[in-house]
């Protein structure tokens, strides 16, 4: 017959595979640290996954090296899952919505929240907005002379642009 599996509530559920032993005081202290932001907050015990398995490996894997980069990019996820206006990152993470190559790879606008998207869309459009110059009216003139039909008598619109140098 086949076995069965005491499943208890306190057991947790491997969400990931186990991260390969390493012996790197760096990545293990990124390990640690990665495990506790994902433990901010209670979820993590009602979804019943096990931190220390969201292997930092994958982000290893990329850099080959725990220099600065990698403890950047450590930083920064274990920022974003701290972030208190932002639980569904970690809410989805915890899941598995969000895979370990996903997190390992997003750009901080993929991680933001929900609210500082709409925002940044916001301010997006309201500086393209600023930016714009209206098409209707102008200045009529006779100081110039139309390059199409050699005429005097013009109208010019003044246009300023912007460099984002």
């Amino acid at each position: 017959s086949p076995s069965s599996v005491d499943v208890t509530p306190n057991t947790l559920i491997a969400t990931f595979p186990r991260a390969p032993g390493t012996s790197d005081s760096v990545r293990i202290k990124c390990r640690e640290m990665l495990s506790s932001a994902l433990q901010t907050g209670d979820d993590y015990i009602a979804i019943g996954a096990d931190c220390d398995e969201l292997g930092l490996a994958r982000i290893f894997l990329e850099f080959k090296n725990t220099d600065m980069k990698y403890k950047n990019r450590v930083r920064s996820r274990i920022s974003n899952l701290k972030d208190a206006k932002n639980p569904n990152l970690r809410r989805n993470v915890l899941c598995g919505n969000v895979s370990p190559d996903r997190i390992a790879k997003m750009t901080a606008e993929e991680m933001a929240s929900d609210e500082l998207k709409e925002m940044r869309k916001n301010l997006t459009k309201e500086a393209i907005r600023d930016h714009q110059v209206a098409t209707s009216g102008g200045t009529q003139t006779d100081l110039f002379t139309c390059g199409k039909c050699k005429k005097k008598k013009c109208t010019y619109t003044q246009v300023i642009i912007h460099n984002a140098l």
